[in-house]
């Protein structure tokens, strides 16, 4: 017969290991999220010491050393081992090694879609020690030549596919920026052809000193960001930020084992920071797609073994499962109507109950830095809020509003402010009613997102007002919002008003608008759809009405 300390001791450890599991059924999990990002900061405080980054690059310069033969990139089933993107990256920086045209610290703007060349020319011309700033290549005209001189680029590199919106800016771009394409020949005046050098470059290394880094806060990317108001804004990634993003898959306990599969834009910095520096810091393997495919979505992760996905969500997750010592949020009361957090009567703002819609808000000190936007402090600061809690804090302002449930979970709802979000883009209000009311027969445009059944996000709807003795041209609208806005920007939905109605404050009246629609049973002014096959907005009858809400039609 066992001691009665043997079975007391026994008894008690099962009832402790029951109450985990009722009271705290993440407890190991995030122990071992812990004790990893434990183990990420003293790496960095290491580097900081040493005054010396082993950066991202520098991480992939020893995997290609490490294991040269691995799949690196897999792109439309061909393979591009970490030995053939590292050579190929070479033979970039050889180009503008040998021509001159770059040296450390330059800017280099980079607009290009998902392909592996991509990834080649980032790589190539970091290893010269330049600063590589993403557009977002759904962005046309006006917003596009904003996005370029924002960051103030050496040259601009296109891909072939960008061509013809390289041509639509060409006449207005700085006459300082060296152009290059990712052809062999080019027809285009004053353009610099890539490929046809990349040929007969050299594969060797350059000199290793050209990308050394010892300052973890000094640029390395600019992401660009619609934010919440205006045209796009040139977001600074640091060395700090650019090692946290990509120390993101290993934290939560993939692999170099794993296959991640990205769809989303490379632009974008859930796919490249925390998708492929994230592969660099597993030695993983990353199946790339030209662009989001919902009906091959499942066969391309059959078809490569997919074992990691990624998609812009997943991102509340990583924010839940951070410890609150390390990466502090919290979600504030929000007043919809005047569009600003709620602050009580001693000025503090309130945290929401679990349940309850929030503002996201990130508290911002030494070890959670922000480092604003490139060239406007305008903005920088407007992104900031102060004297949150109390006296002196400063937390950032992120635009989401999300709603955390009774596991800790969170969720996104929405955006604030003058954007909406669709497709998985930020949208910005304001740049869309300028493109609008570009139109000599608009007196005023009122955009705004509307949530439509089984669909993530909110589709655009503008409402306008026409200039006396001005009749509406529904060709002409369509005709201006395709050729001046990316795709997830046009409205889809038009309201014509005869007034506007305006806030309190003197601001167009959204909320009411929101909340009644694009219902023509329920609104008397004429509305619109953006119907693409016909190249015009028509009107919204009942009957497309029906075939929107039913799925029939897809948006």
């Amino acid at each position: 017969m066992l001691p009665y300390w043997v079975t007391g001791a026994a008894a008690g450890i099962v009832s402790l290991h029951l109450i985990q599991k009722l009271l705290f059924p993440y407890f190991w999990h995030e122990l071992i999220y812990l004790l990893k990002v434990i183990k990420f900061g003293l790496t960095i405080e290491i580097y900081r010491l040493r005054g010396r980054i082993f950066t991202v690059l520098d991480r992939f310069v020893k995997q290609a050393e490490r294991q040269p033969h691995k799949p690196f990139i897999v792109y439309e089933g061909d393979v591009h081992t970490y030995q053939d993107v590292d050579r190929r990256s070479n033979r970039v920086a050889r180009v503008f090694l040998q021509q001159g045209a770059l040296k450390k610290g330059d800017t280099v703007a980079l607009l290009m879609s998902n392909e592996p060349d991509f990834i080649h020319v980032w790589f190539g011309v970091a290893k010269l020690g330049c600063v590589v700033a993403f557009l977002n290549f759904n962005v046309r005209s006006r917003s596009l030549l904003h996005s370029i001189s924002n960051c103030e680029p050496k040259i601009l590199i296109v891909g072939e596919d960008m061509l013809g919106t390289l041509e639509e800016i060409l006449p207005s771009l700085q006459k300082d920026i060296g152009v290059w394409v990712m052809t062999k020949d080019c027809t285009l005046p004053s353009v610099n052809t890539l490929l046809d050098k990349l040929e007969a470059a050299s594969e060797d290394c350059v000199p290793v000193n050209l990308r050394s880094a010892n300052n973890l806060k000094s640029s390395v990317l600019y992401i660009f960001t619609s934010g919440t108001t205006g045209l796009p804004k040139a977001a600074v990634i640091s060395h700090l930020q650019i090692l946290k993003g990509a120390a993101g898959l290993w934290a939560f306990g993939a692999t170099a084992d794993d296959t991640v599969y990205i769809t989303l834009p490379l632009y974008h910095s859930a796919a490249s920071v925390l998708g492929i520096a994230g592969c660099i810091k597993l030695g993983a393997t990353c199946v790339l797609r030209k662009k989001f495919s919902a009906s091959q979505f499942w066969s391309d992760c059959k078809k490569y073994n997919v074992t990691v996905i990624q998609y812009i969500g997943e991102l509340c997750r990583y924010l839940c499962n951070q410890p609150v010592l390390f990466f502090p949020f919290d979600l504030i009361k929000y007043d919809f109507k005047k569009d600003e957090p709620i602050r009580n009567r001693h000025g503090w703002c309130e945290k929401v109950k679990k349940g309850e819609a929030g503002l996201l808000i990130s508290k911002v000190n030494a070890k959670n830095p922000f480092f604003g936007y490139a060239g406007n402090k305008k903005h920088t600061e407007k992104k900031l809020l102060c004297e949150v809690f109390k006296k002196g804090d400063i937390y950032f302002n992120t635009g989401d509003l999300m709603v955390q449930d009774q596991e800790n979970f969170l969720y996104f709802l929405d955006r604030i402010g003058d954007t909406y979000r669709w497709k998985g883009e930020n949208v910005a209000t304001t740049e869309v009613s300028d493109v609008i009311g570009m139109l000599d027969f608009i007196q005023e445009a009122n955009v705004y997102g509307v949530p439509v059944p089984d669909h993530e996000g909110k589709v655009g709807m503008v409402s306008v007002t026409l200039k006396p003795n001005k009749s509406l041209d529904l060709e002409q609208m369509y005709e201006q919002v395709v050729t001046y806005l990316p795709g997830y920007a046009c409205p889809l939905f038009l309201r014509l008003q005869e007034t506007m109605e305006m806030t309190g404050t003197f601001k167009q009246q959204k909320f009411r608008l929101v909340r009644e629609g694009f219902n023509p049973s329920a609104i008397t002014d004429p509305l619109y759809f953006l119907y693409s096959s016909k190249k015009s907005y028509v009107p919204l009858t009942k009957e497309l009405h029906d075939k929107i809400l039913s799925g029939q039609l897809k948006l």
